[in-house]
């Protein structure tokens, strides 16, 4: 296990080790909630707004106080106000709340695709009171903070559809059905270009053990836009299959979701090694 400066400083022990860890993961939470903190563009309206508040509360009970009115009476009705104001800003206590919850535990991060509250996009930033996607189309999308009450994170930024269209027996035709569908598959990139994340692509033939033959057109598209390729695309597919085999059945070009293995991003602030589970002794009944 590697050593720190600090832990040879301090005598190179396992437990100083443990500390620094402690100090490195803490200092990282700190500094995301800076980052937070600095990038709501209403953070610097905020505080300009209650250093103006106090000062005129503050200016108005001196001017009350020599005309003789009570302070008692100024802060008990103040307080009045207060309770009123409590009330209607506990948006803004949940937004920020809710806005540190999401940094602590690290719910997501800058440049990740998620989907929140119906919207789905590319976390651009967030901070105590919103969370900034952009959205497929291009736009921003502010979510208040206490409006996430569940978060769906797409780890490779995209959804894989796969279109699967099974091949004849007939050799001859097979080929062609194979030029068509790969002549479509391309074309897809110029007709719905704003539900692409990647260039798609086409593997086969395949071949299943009941001997079955078929081709898989594979896209990575944006969450939640398959509709133009379960609709249109696979209706110009059959269509374009047909004039070659014209007893071609709908049913062989099927449209389905499917979630590609992955490694979890490693972002560097899980300090503390996971512990492993033990293995159960092999029962020799």
């Amino acid at each position: 296990m590697a050593t720190c400066r600090n832990c040879a400083a301090r005598g190179g022990g396992s437990a100083w080790h443990c500390l620094c860890d402690a100090e490195s993961q803490y200092a990282g939470d700190v500094q995301r909630v800076r980052r937070a903190y600095n990038q709501d563009p209403h953070d610097h309206q905020h505080r300009h707004s209650g250093l103006i508040f106090t000062l005129y509360f503050a200016a108005i009970g001196f001017a009350l106080t020599e005309l003789g009115v009570s302070l008692t009476t100024y802060f008990a009705s103040a307080s009045i106000i207060g309770l009123a104001v409590a009330f209607g800003s506990q948006g803004l206590v949940q937004d920020v709340v809710s806005g540190l919850t999401v940094v602590f535990t690290n719910l997501y991060d800058i440049g990740d695709v998620i989907e929140i509250s119906g919207q789905v996009g590319i976390v651009e930033r967030f901070g105590m009171r919103f969370t900034v996607l952009r959205n497929p189309m291009g736009a921003e999308v502010f979510v208040p903070n206490r409006s996430i009450t569940n978060v769906i994170s797409y780890p490779r930024g995209y959804v894989r559809c796969l279109v699967d269209a099974v091949l004849p027996a007939d050799g001859d035709k097979a080929s062609e059905v194979e030029k068509t569908v790969r002549l479509l598959t391309e074309s897809a990139t110029e007709q719905y270009p704003g539900i692409l994340r990647a260039s798609p692509e086409v593997t086969g033939p395949h071949k299943t053990s009941a001997g079955k033959s078929y081709l898989r057109a594979k896209f990575r598209i944006w969450p939640g836009r398959g509709t133009p390729l379960e609709g249109v695309f696979r209706q110009d597919l059959l269509q374009a299959i047909k004039q070659i085999v014209p007893d071609y059945a709908d049913w062989m070009v099927s449209v389905n979701y499917e979630v590609e293995r992955y490694a979890p991003p490693n972002r560097g602030d899980a300090k503390w090694p996971r512990r492993k589970t033990p293995k159960r002794p092999k029962s020799t009944t």
